[in-house]
């Protein structure tokens, strides 16, 4: 008996009765020899809905197992091979492809007594036979890796806990060590057996710095992706210990927590991975439960006196990662109800605190962005308007208790927390701004001789300029008092907020010319005013991120982007405070480069609509003259020369709450404007841009996503995609590009992403695999039907390289469809470039699958004229190519072959043989030759 291999569904043998039973198997069966095997684990689920026999049954959770192991989910792919072993004990099939999903999930001592059994079942059978060998390798290979491991740390923990080895070199190299070992799952797992979490939890204790690092890298590795060890080391370290390690000064030691908690975070809320189990069979504590007492304590952190600014930080990093829900999609915001129920009084108290002078609670320049982004996620994540009617009395109720009586320092309080929301969600921050009292007490305090009062109100009426509801009233109200401070404060601190202010006022208009809010030339003195401030090395970067504020709003005036772009200094000093641990800057800096470079969504009015509003007295927008496409490109040329590549590659590294999806999408549009023109390519390759846009086309927004992919095909279309994203890099541009294949994307967009995969698809078979894996074939084929005809061509490019992998073989090869028609058709197109992707596809095919060759004269009745017009072709690229599928033809079958030489083919063939040494010459004395070995013609006398 042979055993099919693990993707080979069983026909059923023939009984009576169950006809659709049979029918949706064999339909399920057709459907996975051509790939398609989540249809046909479809046609197999349906089959056993209905009135399945045992026998039956046994059959199609087999097949269903067989489709899970080619998905590479192999927990369902063991639970389907069991139920087909339940119904048949002796089932070997079975049996064996229930090994091999144990195998992949690393349970080889469960996988060993399924091939002992399916060997005790048929002894011949040598797939069997090897498969065990194998697996008794893999279990002694752990074996003797594992009894190794065990003195090793065991040893490791002896030189850490030594006192006398204090700071000595065997003690750092055992750290190292134990970090290394735990990055392994096996490894992770003995630490843990090994009372590895008691002894971490000693060096903790130390206090020391490095052994606390050693520890929570360790602590990383154990309870990486792997739930149960998660909740244990949870119970034993303390939930409590745990998270008020975030708030110590030590910031490496910090981070080192505040990944862990991450870590543990993604354990509990995605389970455990697919790979070695360890105790995973082990019963645990409720996940959700656990989430919560960790979300608690985050949340008692924030509001801790003691706890390290840096640390505060880091908590409310950890809450915007885990709280709101990854995809809006998913319709439990259940989590996010509870922390607002729960917190939000504690999130609004970090928002509201000054970190100068110090209050009670510490607190860093980053802290009130980074509570704003929190709140913001919070709000976005509700889903109704009693959810969000209760966000907005609890806001209002806590400003309330700071605004009335509290004197002066509860209004300043008051007012900053609505800074706070204005910079979140700025619908709470609006609701704030309309309490009784609010606005006045503002514009009040701007007057104040105090400086942090005079801060804390002129940033409050910046922050309120920005929105809608409010603009008219500080236009009307604020611009005065504006530039009053901006004139009379002595203190340069006031003097750039007050001008940010005014900014943002005068940049209402946005980029339309006709629109501009002060008279000529006010808008070019203000930006000269913030570049100086931003050039100042003097000014602390706190106060120099607000001339960055300023020049975000100013640049959407085109005068003031050609400045800009001139001033070497100043672009020299804005990338470096990009750099800086001013995090709060980064939107400010990508603002400004998307004005820049014109990276924001604009369309070219229609000149009719443009007719008609003008004749209805409507206001029409209008372009300033200097940002026209030459000023652009020009303007681009510059800030590449200035380094701007060096510096968002750093900014996209950013490790911070502040690098928001919004954020990450400016950036997106700027490398999209970077990589525009062909010769710009190889500056931004050469400075790391290919490697940046990797993660802007992974996460962000939609647009954003779309963007950075959009300038990863341009990249991949013109340079050498292995130097641009080496070594494994490579592999993850498949996704983005793919997904520039969807209806949704433009024709450009869907022309680049072609071309850009059918240079991947020519590197390696790898590389095939992952474009196969995308699902991007079926994506491919349908742009093959395009009208366009560069779109057209470029998927059919596509198509031929994809073709040398065996996968898209079996497509053509496949029954009842049309795949091998279309190609054959397009190689008699006029388009030559078309013809020249299609008859390459066709060379390719009938190369590798020899069968292709009897069906090509019965897919169209023009098949003889079509290779003859490619042999007859003045291009001899085409000219080679229809010659090698002539050869593959006559290789094939004598009865094509007679065809052919029946035909004016064999005289065309006679005519190219004699021409110069040549591949087509040669290709066609083979095809004679051949002829001539079957009988079908016979040499002249000169034995040509």
């Amino acid at each position: 008996m042979t055993v099919s291999g693990p993707g080979t569904p069983e026909p059923r043998p023939a009984t009576s009765g169950a006809s659709s039973v049979e029918q949706l198997r064999k339909e399920g069966n057709e459907l996975f020899k051509c790939g398609d095997y989540e249809g046909a684990l479809g046609a197999y689920t349906q089959a056993l809905g209905l009135d399945a026999t045992p026998q039956d049954q046994a059959i199609l959770h087999r097949n269903r197992a067989a489709c899970h192991l080619k998905l590479e989910d192999y927990d369902k792919a063991e639970t389907e091979a069991s139920k087909a072993i339940e119904k048949d004990g002796g089932d070997v099939k079975a049996l064996y492809r229930r090994s091999q999903a144990l195998e992949k999930l690393g349970r080889l001592d469960q996988a060993v007594l399924d091939l002992q059994r399916c060997v005790s079942l048929e002894p011949k059978n040598k797939v069997f036979q090897e498969a065990l060998r194998n697996i008794g390798g893999q279990i002694q290979e752990k074996v003797r890796y594992m009894s190794s491991t065990d003195a090793k740390v065991e040893q490791m923990f002896q030189i850490l806990l030594d006192p006398e080895e204090k700071g000595t070199e065997k003690k750092q190299k055992a750290s190292q060590n134990l970090v290394v070992l735990a990055r392994e799952d096996a490894g992770a797992e003995k630490i843990f057996r090994s009372n590895g979490v008691q002894l971490l939890q000693r060096l903790l204790d130390t206090g020391e710095t490095d052994l606390m690092l050693a520890a929570l890298r360790t602590l990383v590795g154990i309870c990486s992706e792997h739930q149960s060890r998660t909740v244990a080391t949870l119970s034993i370290l303390g939930t409590r210990r745990v998270v008020s390690i975030l708030g110590v000064e030590n910031q490496a030691v910090s981070l080192a927590a505040c990944h862990l908690l991450q870590v543990m975070f993604d354990a509990l809320k995605e389970g455990v991975k697919k790979g070695f189990q360890g105790k995973e069979g082990a019963i645990i504590v409720d996940p959700a439960r656990e989430l919560k007492v960790l979300i608690s304590n985050l949340l008692d952190l924030l509001t801790e006196v003691g706890v390290s600014g840096q640390g505060r930080d880091n908590a409310l990093t950890l809450l915007i990662k885990a709280v709101p829900r990854k995809s809006l999609k998913d319709p439990n915001n259940s989590l996010t109800l509870w922390v607002i129920d729960q917190g939000l009084k504690k999130i609004l108290e970090v928002g509201g605190s000054l970190q100068d002078p110090p209050g009670e609670l510490a607190v860093t320049a980053n802290s009130r962005m980074s509570a704003s982004i929190l709140l913001s996620k919070l709000f976005d994540d509700l889903k109704c308007d009693a959810e969000r009617e209760n966000f907005h009395r609890l806001c209002e109720n806590y400003i309330k208790s700071w605004f009335e009586g509290q004197g002066l320092a509860g209004k300043l309080r008051a007012i900053q927390t609505v800074s706070c929301l204005l910079q979140g969600p700025c619908d709470a921050g609006n609701r704030a701004l309309e309490l009784s009292g609010v606005m006045e007490s503002v514009i009040a305090l701007c007057a104040s001789e105090q400086e942090e009062e005079q801060l804390v109100a002129v940033e409050a009426l910046i922050h309120a300029a920005g929105k809608a509801k409010r603009a008219s009233f500080i236009t009307a109200n604020g611009v005065s008092l504006l530039k009053d401070l901006y004139k009379r404060s002595e203190k340069d601190s006031i003097r750039i907020r007050a001008l940010v202010g005014l900014c943002k006022l005068g940049s209402a208009g946005g980029t339309d010319f006709s629109m501009k809010q002060f008279a000529e030339g006010s808008t070019l003195k203000l930006a000269k005013q913030c570049r100086k401030w931003l050039c100042n090395d003097q000014i602390d970067a706190g106060t120099r991120r607000w001339a960055v504020e300023g020049l975000a709003y100013l640049t959407f005036d085109a005068d003031v982007k050609e400045e800009f772009v001139e001033d070497a200094a100043a672009l020299k000093a804005l990338f470096q405070l990009s750099r800086s641990e001013e995090r709060s800057v980064l939107f400010a800096v990508a603002s400004a480069l998307v004005n820049c470079t014109n990276s924001y969504d604009y369309e070219e009015p229609d000149p009719k609509m443009v007719e008609l509003a003008k004749y209805a007295k409507q206001h029409v927008p209008e372009q300033h003259p200097k940002d026209k496409p030459s000023f652009v490109r020009a303007r681009v040329k510059k800030l590449l020369a200035a380094g701007v590549v060096s510096a968002m590659v750093c900014m996209v590294k950013t490790e911070s709450p502040v690098l928001t999806s919004s954020c990450r999408e400016l950036l997106s549009r700027v490398f999209l404007a970077l990589v525009e023109e062909v010769e710009d390519r190889g500056t931004v390759v050469a400075q790391g841009g290919g490697r940046a846009l990797i993660p802007l086309a992974l996460e962000g927004t939609d647009v954003g996503q779309t963007k950075a992919a959009q300038a990863l095909a341009k990249l991949t279309i013109t340079s050498n995609p292995e130097m641009t994203f080496p070594g494994e890099r490579i592999y993850e541009v498949v996704r983005p590009l793919v997904s520039l294949l969807h209806l949704n994307c433009s024709g450009l967009q869907n022309f680049e992403a072609l071309m850009a995969l059918t240079n991947l698809a020519g590197i390696s078979e790898r590389l095939r695999q992952k474009i196969l894996k995308e699902k991007a074939v079926p994506m491919i084929e349908g742009y093959m039907f395009e009208e366009h005809e560069m779109i057209r061509r470029a998927a059919t490019e596509c198509m031929c390289n994809l073709a040398m992998s065996k996968e898209v073989q079996d497509l053509f090869e496949a029954q009842g469809n049309d795949r091998l028609k279309l190609l054959v058709l397009y190689s008699g197109e006029d388009d030559e470039l078309l013809q020249r992707a299609a008859a390459g596809g066709l060379a390719m095919l009938t190369s590798m699958r020899p069968t292709l060759c009897s069906r090509i004269p019965q897919v169209t009745t023009h098949w003889l004229e079509i290779l003859q017009a490619l042999l007859l072709s003045s291009n001899q690229e085409l000219q080679h190519r229809g010659a090698v599928v002539v050869l593959n033809m006559v290789e094939a079958s004598r009865q094509i072959a007679s065809d052919l030489m029946e035909s004016e083919m064999m005289e065309i063939l006679s005519v190219l043989a004699k021409g110069e040494q040549s591949p087509v010459t040669r290709a066609a004395a083979a095809c004679l030759d051949k002829a001539v070995e079957y009988g079908l013609i016979q040499p002249n006398q000169d034995g040509e």
